[in-house]
């Protein structure tokens, strides 16, 4: 048996109440199970009856355990009046802690099970979604000011830069990516000189084909696919990393040693995805363009390889080119971040660990498409 395991195990299970203008804080101790409660019942039943209160408010900060019988024995605390029931508080309680209490206080209240109202439940749910948007919005700008802090800081001392990690982190999210984007990017590029192929065709302007692939691939396509891998595969696998860490207090530790989070976790991850994101765009934009070429050399008549590359040379500016490597070290950056405060938000649950590594990857794809957005109407004010 662990140390944890047997520490819970040897506390006891125990109440202090104090009553202030007629709301009663009850602050729960210890683990509330079958097992454990058998001497608290009687005197806890006794201690209500002689105080005077309406509302109940719970404290369950130093909650370990509870089940049915413990909730059901806490929820007699609540007061009721032949008209109606007084309402009750929880703090510090999980979510299935907070279902078992609801339904403890339903029971014992004998009210019936509330029955489902379909249009009025989306509403609730969507009212829910949109405040849980927003305040992730405002701890991720949060979590950015503090990251551009510390960064600023790291820049002006290089030398205090964990180089090593860096270059380990370069490793992982840059060289072994690049053949997965490079793949796709090919891919994405045969796919659009097929589509061009037809389109054009139909209006006899097959030799505008390198324009198409290059403006395509250059601008958007490349950068897009190389973000979505970044996103999927690194984001997540930052976010499970400082998660795991999180979990096992490894992260604690750091700072009980004096060891600055941001410093040894955040920017050695932000630098190596700030860094591989333009390479890894270039080599997108060089598997997409070669897609374009061989899928245009074989599906459209009289375009040559070498009058493709002729024409892509001539008519496609340096500026779609740079347009699409100045978006890559910021989508780098996006997705670096909202990674690692997914991971360094995770609590002590596999449950926890699982879920923000799924909002991980789902807000770094938002941000990226959003971003990009914004990037496609600033160039276009800007006449680029």
């Amino acid at each position: 048996m662990s140390a944890e395991a047997i520490t819970d195990s040897m506390v006891v299970p125990d109440f202090q109440m104090r009553v202030e203008d007629r709301r009663l804080y009850l602050t729960v101790l210890g683990p509330w199970t079958l097992a454990t409660i058998k001497s608290l019942d009687a005197r806890l039943a006794k201690d209500l009856n002689i105080e005077d209160y309406q509302d109940v408010s719970y404290d369950f900060e130093s909650l370990t355990d509870l089940d049915t019988a413990g909730a059901y024995i806490l929820a007699r605390a609540i007061r009721c009046t032949p008209e109606e029931c007084y309402p009750f508080h929880l703090t510090g309680n999980s979510q299935g802690q907070k279902i078992l209490m609801r339904e403890a206080a339903d029971a014992s209240m004998g009210r019936a099970p509330t029955e489902a109202r379909q249009w009025f439940d989306v509403l609730v749910r969507m009212g829910e979604a949109s405040e849980r948007f927003l305040k992730e919005t405002i701890d991720n700008l949060a979590f950015l000011g503090v990251f551009f802090m510390v960064m600023i800081r790291q820049m002006l001392t290089p030398h205090k830069i964990r180089w090593k990690s860096v270059v380990a982190h370069i490793e992982d999210v840059g060289l072994n990516a690049a053949p997965i984007i490079m793949t796709l990017s090919f891919f994405i590029g045969a796919v659009i000189a097929y589509m061009g192929a037809n389109m054009l065709a139909a209006n006899n302007l097959q030799f505008m084909m390198p324009e198409l692939v290059g403006f395509a691939v250059l601008r958007e396509f490349a950068v897009v696919v190389m973000a979505v891998i970044l996103a999927g595969r690194s984001d997540s696998a930052f976010t499970a990393q400082i998660g795991a860490m999180k979990m096992r207090q490894e992260i604690d530790a750091m700072q009980v040693i004096g060891m600055d989070r941001y410093e040894a976790l955040v920017i050695p991850r932000a630098l190596a995805c700030i860094i591989s994101a333009p390479i890894l765009t270039f080599l997108a934009m060089i598997s997409g363009i070669l897609g374009g070429v061989i899928v245009t050399w074989i599906a459209v008549e009289g375009i040559s390889p070498r009058f493709f590359m002729e024409r892509f040379s001539e008519m496609v500016t340096l500026q779609h080119f740079w347009v699409g490597m100045a978006k890559a070290p910021v989508f780098g950056l996006i997705i670096a971040v909202i990674g690692c405060r997914q991971g360094l938000a995770v609590t002590g649950s596999v449950e926890s660990l699982g879920k923000r590594t799924t909002q991980s990857v789902v807000q770094a794809l938002f941000a990226v498409i959003f971003v990009d957005a914004l990037f496609a109407v600033f160039f276009y004010q800007i006449g680029v």
